[in-house]
């Protein structure tokens, strides 16, 4: 064979023998998953007070998604099923929701000095957010921070109880609210994160 065509011969092997290991390494390589935590510049937490665990589990897969703190809103008496018994109107809940001096305690102290941005979550109760959401708001310092409100609700919408809220500490920047079903899928939960923290990204 002619020595020209016999080092062609071997160029071509040794090229294809070389993409052969580029895509062995690459070929089945997929693009970093969507639901990568979003790491931002901010300092976040996710603030909640949960009862029956719907608003507690939104408030896990965002800071699932935005790789933050999480910190639970503990009243200083616990809700027991009786007082969650929509059906009957004398019920803890109900009083308390329709009583505008009502401010159950809080039995956790929480300092939110070193965050940035907090996501505020809470279930809607009667309407509006639980009576003790308003003892937080009243009670904590959130000058300087953006406030972005959540729910969890069998049907109503987040309404007005974010502006209720907002009205009662008269600080921080307070983006729109949004309301989840309890059974919100975590790429739901994702897309609204990382919209919201899109600026942020690292």
């Amino acid at each position: 064979m002619n020595r020209n065509l016999v080092l062609l011969a071997i160029g071509a092997v040794a090229v294809i023998a070389v993409a052969a290991v580029v895509f062995a390494n690459t070929g089945d390589r997929t693009a970093p998953a969507p639901d990568d935590p979003i790491h931002t510049d901010a300092s976040v937490a996710v603030v909640y007070f949960s009862e029956t665990g719907n608003t507690e589990d939104i408030a896990k897969k965002i800071a699932e998604a935005a790789d933050c703190d999480l910190i639970r809103i503990v009243p200083e008496v616990e809700y027991t099923s009786a007082d969650l018994n929509y059906n009957d109107s004398s019920n803890r809940t109900y009083v308390e929701s329709h009583d505008p001096s009502a401010r159950p305690g809080i039995a956790n102290s929480m300092d939110l000095s070193r965050y940035d941005c907090i996501f505020l979550g809470y279930p809607i109760w009667y309407g509006d957010s639980p009576k003790i959401m308003w003892t937080f708001a009243e009670t904590q310092d959130l000058a300087g921070k953006t406030v972005i409100p959540f729910c969890t609700s069998g049907s109503s919408g987040i309404g007005s109880s974010a502006a209720h809220l907002e009205a009662l500490t008269d600080e921080g920047a307070w983006l729109d609210g949004k309301r989840f079903s309890g059974s919100a899928s975590y790429d739901e939960v994702y897309s609204w994160v990382s919209d919201l923290l899109a600026g942020d990204a690292a």
